[in-house]
């Protein structure tokens, strides 16, 4: 019983670690959230992890300003992020919706 206790023990704090510090998707706004998912952006961006895209906190980092982001969307430049796929084009996403997502990104902390 005590070796299991105790082989339990470490798997108990990486689990809790793990979910205490990991960042949520409640910390998008439902608006954008609904966003990112219509565009398909969460396919490739999450909120903690790189995935085939950066995280969206890694895409944060790098302060690109809100028409920046609009651009690197519209006509993507992969040697921005060489360890990841490159992203395709996304030109149609509509003006008014591209907007709410780069000021929400561009706030991102």
């Amino acid at each position: 019983m005590k070796k299991q206790i105790l082989l339990l023990l470490p798997l108990g704090l990486i689990l809790f670690s793990a979910w205490s510090f990991r960042p949520a998707d409640s910390e998008i706004p439902e608006d954008v959230k609904k966003l990112l998912s219509k565009y398909s952006c969460s396919s490739c961006h999450h909120v903690s992890r790189n995935l085939i895209g950066p995280s969206w906190p890694a895409i944060a980092q790098k302060k690109y300003s809100k028409k920046r982001i609009i651009q690197l969307v519209a006509k993507p430049e992969p040697g921005n992020w060489p360890n990841f796929q490159p992203m395709a084009p996304q030109p149609n996403i509509p003006k008014e919706d591209m907007n709410k997502i780069a000021s929400w990104l561009e706030g991102f902390k």
